[in-house]
């Protein structure tokens, strides 16, 4: 029996091999069916990275405003406020551009 065999098993590993390369490329980790949610992940991964930048942008404004060059009074007292145990959560700040 595997002298009749024997002819087509090249045909056989090869065949094998296409469709576990296929299948693989199909549904593995990075596969086409995981294409649309890997697009899906990395369209949220932009959003958050817009708000990172912009809460960075925020911080790095407030910093600025808590140099000595450049000291906002009502920053600081807001930070003052808060450190101390002083601030109500109810109270609303309003922020003005200089």
């Amino acid at each position: 029996m595997l002298a009749r065999i024997r002819p087509y098993l090249p045909t056989i590993t090869l065949l094998g091999l296409i469709v576990y390369f296929v299948f693989h490329g199909l549904t593995g980790e990075l596969g086409w069916l995981l294409s649309n949610q890997r697009r899906a992940e990395q369209t949220q991964l932009h959003e958050k990275l817009k708000l990172t930048r912009q809460e960075r942008m925020d911080l790095e404004a407030r910093a600025r405003l808590l140099r000595d060059g450049s000291l906002s009074r009502d920053l600081l007292e807001e930070r003052a406020r808060s450190v101390l145990g002083f601030a109500d959560p109810r109270d609303y700040v309003i922020r003005l551009q200089p």
